[in-house]
């Protein structure tokens, strides 16, 4: 039997409850935006402390369900650390472990198959300097050849080495993954790529020329984003994300 919400909010430190609230928040929201595969892909948070422990969604649920309580948490060898009869899902612990592991500044890592970001991750040139969204995305982007379901954990070091210090990492032929030194974050700027990749299909869709963004632009953007978003990062947006998702599926703090 899975421990009570209460019960488990009794054993939780307040800063692990407030990270397992944003992660559940977070993956209501991916739902919310229509950006989920069913019960596939994943989003993992750290929990604060110095045990390198870290939060995923249990493996069979749809991320508009995910609460609070339900979230399981790992060690970085996948052993289970929760009272909880629920499995994670192997290729998700994976790319996870790896990245949380090589970045201590990578707090929450999420992972989607958009269909959009799918579509130009098969893209031979990637993502394109075609939209104010994309220079964002541009100025910390890393790319990662497909090697097929990440389920060993021979592909840990190359994932690791091509995304290095980038904030987008596009899986080819595979999807998209962000890394945020907290939820908000991490969610704010896949809303960033994920819609980069949308406007790029649709510009691309009619097969007329198209006129780039020069690259100045580009090596000036996270000079500009940290302008517009007052230093705060995904954290500006958050209070409002979570007052939408609490009004169109409450409960993610349970």
């Amino acid at each position: 039997m899975n421990l009570s919400a209460s019960t488990l909010r009794s054993r939780c430190s307040d800063a692990e409850w407030q990270q397992r609230v944003d992660l559940a928040a977070c993956y209501r929201l991916v739902a919310l935006f229509g950006w989920d595969d069913l019960i596939f892909t994943h989003i993992s948070a750290r929990v604060p402390g110095p045990e390198h422990h870290f939060l995923i969604n249990p493996y069979g649920f749809m991320f508009d369900e995910i609460t609070a309580s339900s979230l399981v948490k790992v060690d970085v060898h996948g052993n289970k650390l929760d009272d909880t009869p629920h499995e994670i899902n192997p290729a998700g612990f994976t790319i996870h472990s790896a990245v949380h592991a090589a970045r201590d500044d990578a707090i929450c890592v999420l992972h989607l198959h958009s269909v959009n970001g799918v579509a130009v991750s098969a893209q031979e040139a990637g993502v394109l300097p075609l939209s104010q969204h994309s220079i964002f995305v541009l100025s910390s982007l890393a790319y990662h050849d497909y090697e097929g379901v990440a389920l060993v954990d021979d592909e840990k070091p190359r994932l690791v080495r091509d995304l290095g210090d980038r904030r987008f990492l596009m899986l080819r032929n595979h999807g998209l993954l962000t890394v945020g030194r907290s939820v908000a974050e991490a969610f704010v700027a896949m809303y960033f790529f994920e819609t980069t990749c949308r406007m790029q299909v649709g510009a691309m869709s009619r097969g007329q020329p198209l006129r780039y963004i020069a690259q100045p632009i580009i090596d000036g953007a996270q000079a500009q984003w940290e302008q517009v978003t007052r230093g705060a990062g995904g954290g500006l947006a958050w209070p409002a994300l979570l007052r939408r998702l609490a009004r169109t599926n409450p409960g993610h703090d349970s």
